[in-house]
């Protein structure tokens, strides 16, 4: 059992390494833009070892990338990149999990010398992935929700002091946090390379996935074909959008309870597990060394991953 532990706690750390990993790139593409400011500066030898192995990684990522971008299908990935906020191509995406998991697996063999231990490592690592880039594109997207009303206030309050749309849009590029800036500067940038402003709003809506914005594109829409006092509509929107994420905030204190029962549910066999094996080690040995046990193990994980996502669908109550 104290491989089984040292596995577990293994697995963890390749994923925060993963993590580390594409934060650090966002750090380091900041800190040479700031320098090609600034001009030269003296950087510590660590940080200079840091870039040039994130270098290597990245440079080996899009190799790989490059190959992988024959399969059909990878455009969804693409799109899956653009709303998670990360700047890579879903090729490169799907080559780093499979490299990280794949080196998983292998570690997981030199270690146990146990073939199914090392594909159990394996999968768990690429799931904890992809795991992670639904995390990313769900905050990313609640984010853009949450400021979605006060974009609409201050579009439709520049409009009211003489500004166009297009200088609306271009004021919530500059002064709002990601991402509803970085979302609204991309429309921008692509207006000005020859898109019209119907096709650029439609791909924020397509990255976005919200149904929100999906309300104002369409209201926007509308009042470009039909007219209309664009800024009244905007207001009236900002209007609804506020009260349904007020309503949204006071449903989340009212399932609060339901929500941490189904963590606390989960976790608890984990806990009792785990606290089995160090008080005795040898207690949960039957369910590894015996396919019996195997097999009640395999139901009980299943069992566990099925009531927390039932636990989850009756709180996550759709506004």
């Amino acid at each position: 059992m104290g491989i089984v532990a040292f596995l577990s706690g293994m697995l963890v750390f390749v994923i925060l390494l993963m993590c580390i990993a594409v934060l650090s790139r966002e750090k380091i593409k900041l800190t040479r833009k700031v320098r090609s400011y600034t001009g030269p500066v003296t950087i510590e030898r660590s940080m200079k070892k840091k870039i040039d192995y994130l270098g290597m990684w990245m440079n080996f990522i899009r190799y790989v990338g490059l190959r992988l971008q024959m399969l059909p299908k990878l455009k969804n990935f693409d799109s899956k990149m653009q709303q998670a906020g990360l700047s890579l191509l879903g090729s490169e995406f799907l080559a780093a999990v499979c490299t990280v998991s794949l080196l998983s697996g292998v570690l997981g063999m030199m270690l146990t010398m146990h073939l199914e231990y090392a594909a159990f490592i394996s999968i768990g690592v690429a799931a904890a992935c992809f795991c992670y880039l639904n995390i990313l594109i769900s905050h990313r997207k609640q984010a853009f929700s949450n400021q979605l009303g006060d974009v609409l206030s201050m579009m439709s309050n520049a409009m009211r002091s003489g500004f166009s749309f297009m200088q609306a849009m271009d004021l919530i590029a500059k002064e709002m946090k990601p991402p509803v800036s970085v979302e609204f500067s991309k429309a921008i940038a692509e207006i000005q390379l020859g898109a019209d402003t119907e096709t650029a709003l439609l791909n924020i809506g397509k990255r976005i996935e919200s149904s929100d914005m999906d309300l104002v594109i369409t209201a926007v829409l509308i009042q470009r074909q039909v007219g209309g006092n664009l800024a009244q509509i905007l207001d009236t929107i900002a209007a609804t959008i506020n009260e349904r994420i007020k309503m949204k905030r006071e449903i989340k204190t009212l399932t609060a309870q339901g929500r941490l029962s189904s963590w606390v549910l989960a976790a608890l066999p984990v806990a009792v597990a785990g606290l089995a094996s160090v008080m005795n080690p040898q207690y949960l040995d039957p369910f590894f060394d015996e396919p019996i046990g195997r097999i009640c193990l395999a139901g009980a994980i299943i069992s566990e991953l099925i009531g927390f996502w039932v636990i989850r669908k009756i709180v996550d109550i759709d506004v």
